[in-house]
């Protein structure tokens, strides 16, 4: 299979968290809308591809979470979340908080991106916060130290999985997956019209994104891919192709598109 340095449709490796309440009227945040898709007017490719190609700094490349995902790290992975992202992220994470109304572009769905990044790239983000692509978003490295990181990583994948609702301290719905897949429609319907894509490729996409969504709900993925990648596209991919659920062209077809539907700002 060749090489991908692309994440799938709905992973904006760009994770983005607020300060506290007081500090988010002023953070600018990259990332999609509410839900994922559809380009949000920052014209071709958005500046994205850059955060798509991220590289991994060496030394992060390889970490795998230490903390495992039980009661107790959710438990303090939801109190560092509500104090510190939950205003502009929404308490399900969906990009979707009162103190994001305003920004652009709106905040990150990371509840729904962070199933697809690997442990080392969620782990610099937040430690780094914008500074690799010379954004507002704050590094976390002096407000919380490693295992409240941690915590976080493994409260948002359990938000994303729906292991865990959302209390409702701040606002914002719970990830929708039968809203996401309609945005998804939308987002192909429109880069047919466009003749960006083929309708049969299209169907291909469509088909391939319900297969890796599948898997990602059946097995997990995190610490799958510690690489200098952020995402864990490449491996999971590999695994269904392997395992004969999908054939080397679907795969491949799958990158192609991708790349064309970010080049043409479709994707975000």
């Amino acid at each position: 299979m060749k090489q991908v340095w692309v994440l799938i449709l709905w992973v904006a490796v760009t994770l983005t968290a607020c300060t506290a309440i007081g500090n988010s009227s002023n953070t600018e945040v990259e990332s999609v809308a509410p839900g994922m898709g559809m380009g949000n007017g920052r014209g071709p490719g958005g500046g994205m591809m850059e955060r798509h190609q991220a590289t991994i700094p060496d030394n992060f490349t390889g970490l795998t979470s230490p903390i495992p995902a039980d009661d107790e790290s959710l438990a303090r992975g939801e109190k560092i979340f509500t104090a510190q992202c939950a205003t502009c992220h929404g308490d399900g994470g969906m990009g979707d908080g009162p103190g994001g109304v305003t920004l652009d572009p709106a905040p990150a769905a990371i509840a729904h991106t962070s199933q697809m990044m690997s442990d080392a790239y969620l782990f610099w983000r937040i430690t780094e916060g914008g500074i690799p692509f010379k954004t507002s978003m704050i590094p976390y490295r002096d407000i919380l130290d490693e295992q409240s990181r941690w915590d976080v990583i493994n409260y948002l994948r359990a938000l994303g999985s729906g292991q865990v609702i959302p209390q409702g301290r701040m606002g914002g719905a719970s990830f929708d997956p039968d809203l996401e897949a309609a945005q998804r429609a939308e987002m192909l319907a429109a880069a047919v019209e466009q003749g960006v894509i083929t309708q049969v490729e299209a169907d291909n996409f469509d088909a391939v994104h319900v297969a890796v969504d599948g898997y990602t709900t059946s097995q997990g993925v995190s610490g799958m891919e510690g690489g200098d990648r952020p995402d864990v596209m490449e491996a999971i991919l590999a695994e269904l192709v392997s395992s004969g659920v999908l054939e080397h062209d679907q795969a491949d077809s799958f990158i192609d598109v991708h790349d064309r539907l970010l080049e043409a700002g479709l994707m975000q």
